[in-house]
């Protein structure tokens, strides 16, 4: 037996890649760039620049690249979901990756935003606030996603 000569079949990894990107695109049909402006709005609207300017478009436009990126985290953690793990667990599991996406997101807002001091905390709670709604959406969707294949 000549162990020099290993093979590392790749296939499965491959075919898995590339049902999680099927699967990634059928979620994102679910989004709209209406809703993503609605949840900017809803979280960040009433903030302003420390010049006294509403937040310009690459502000807004790097709210939705993290909301994206968190939506698909949810969407992936929704098969756990699908297969009996509570939301809840499944969301103190991921805490780590939505605490990152958070921290990102208000370090980019204020860097690009010129935010003050004063309004800092609120901004923070915002980031919180808008990163768990995207997760949720995610999951939820996701999950749908699941019935709608297996049943």
């Amino acid at each position: 037996m000549d162990f020099n000569t290993t093979k590392i079949d790749t296939s499965f990894m491959k075919r898995r890649r590339e049902q999680l990107i099927k699967f990634e695109r059928s979620v994102l049909r679910e989004l709209s760039i209406t809703l993503l402006k609605k949840s900017f709005q809803q979280y960040f609207g009433n903030m302003q620049t420390g010049v006294g300017m509403v937040f310009d478009e690459a502000v807004e436009e790097g709210c939705y690249d993290i909301a994206l990126e968190v939506y698909l985290l949810g969407s992936r953690y929704s098969r756990v979901g699908y297969y009996g793990e509570p939301f809840g667990e499944i969301k103190y599991r991921s805490q780590e990756e939505l605490n990152n996406f958070s921290t990102a997101l208000f370090e980019f807002i204020c860097f690009w935003g010129n935010i003050p001091n004063e309004a800092m905390e609120s901004i923070k709670s915002a980031c919180g606030q808008f990163v768990d709604h995207w997760f949720s959406e995610g999951f939820h969707k996701g999950k749908m996603k699941y019935k709608m294949r297996i049943h």
